[in-house]
């Protein structure tokens, strides 16, 4: 929409010129090999939905904002650099869905999307105290990074592989923002090693299963006009993601990004990943029957 685009370009005018960052049209978009993808729905439906929660980026900055008021440098990176950077990963994902799926109507599935959306985005889904909403924001930056990965390691295409590998190296930095600034609260805070741990465990919780649900409701529901969509076309779809996650997901690495808040020594360490990587993997669902 063009007032979608005025807001991307009021970002792009206030971004410090001295950050370097991949732009839209460095994304070789005449490259995309339409035969490897195009017939596959199931890759429609995946990046169509992470394009609409991207896309809705402002909603949560807001919320930061107005949680961190006060702190001038996280609030200056929130809204300069961090809210810029999700909403052009939201643009450059709906660029390759309307590139290969010209027929899928993006923007009125997105106003659906965004009006069940935006009353889940409040203050009541923040962390009690600063330092435990970085914790939070730490564990939703090692789900994302962790996701684009497996996006480019599992996609038959290139160029969508590509684009997410872009994406995968700006959560990771955004980890690491968020990790910085939750260093210093947690001195200013004094908080404990059992309260950052819970707050890891009721934040992994809930990580993007109501974001992901309502996304693929409302491209489903512009996929298939008039019908009602069903738990069973949720389930699917969630079905082909365990798969995805089984084959691709980085347990090991998203496992040692979400312990390093709990300042774990090295050798507890050392042991601890190898054994929650392998139950993270016994625990996803039954393989999908051929």
């Amino acid at each position: 929409s063009n007032e979608a685009a005025d807001k991307e370009s009021a970002m792009t005018a206030n971004r410090p010129s001295s950050h370097s960052h991949w732009r839209l049209e460095e994304i070789p978009w005449a490259a995309i090999r339409h035969e490897a993808i195009r017939g596959d729905r199931y890759f429609l439906q995946l990046v169509a939905s992470a394009s609409f929660v991207e896309s809705a980026a402002d909603l949560y900055t807001a919320n930061l904002l107005r949680y961190f008021e006060g702190d001038a440098e996280i609030s200056a990176w929130l809204e300069r650099e961090w809210q810029h950077e999700e909403m052009q990963h939201g643009a450059a994902l709906r660029r390759y869905v309307a590139e290969v799926w010209p027929e899928f109507d993006w923007q009125p599935a997105y106003d659906g999307f965004l009006a069940e959306y935006s009353p889940l985005c409040d203050d009541a889904h923040l962390g009690p105290t600063r330092c435990l909403e970085l914790v939070s924001r730490c564990v939703v930056e090692t789900g994302t990074s962790s996701f684009y990965r497996m996006l480019a390691a599992a996609s038959p295409e290139p160029v969508l592989a590509h684009l997410a590998e872009h994406i995968r190296k700006d959560e990771v930095r955004h980890y690491k923002h968020f990790f910085r600034h939750f260093r210093d609260y947690r001195e200013q805070e004094a908080v404990g090693r059992h309260a950052v741990l819970w707050a890891l465990w009721a934040r992994l919780r809930e990580i993007e299963v109501e974001d992901e649900r309502v996304a693929f409701h409302h491209v489903q529901q512009q996929l298939v006009p008039g019908h009602e969509v069903a738990s069973d076309d949720y389930a699917v779809f969630r079905r082909r993601n365990a798969e995805l996650v089984r084959r691709h997901f980085p347990f090991s690495t998203g496992i040692r990004m979400l312990l390093k808040p709990l300042r774990l020594n090295a050798r507890v360490e050392r042991l601890a990943v190898p054994l929650l990587a392998r139950g993270a993997r016994l625990g996803l669902p039954g393989r999908t029957q051929q």
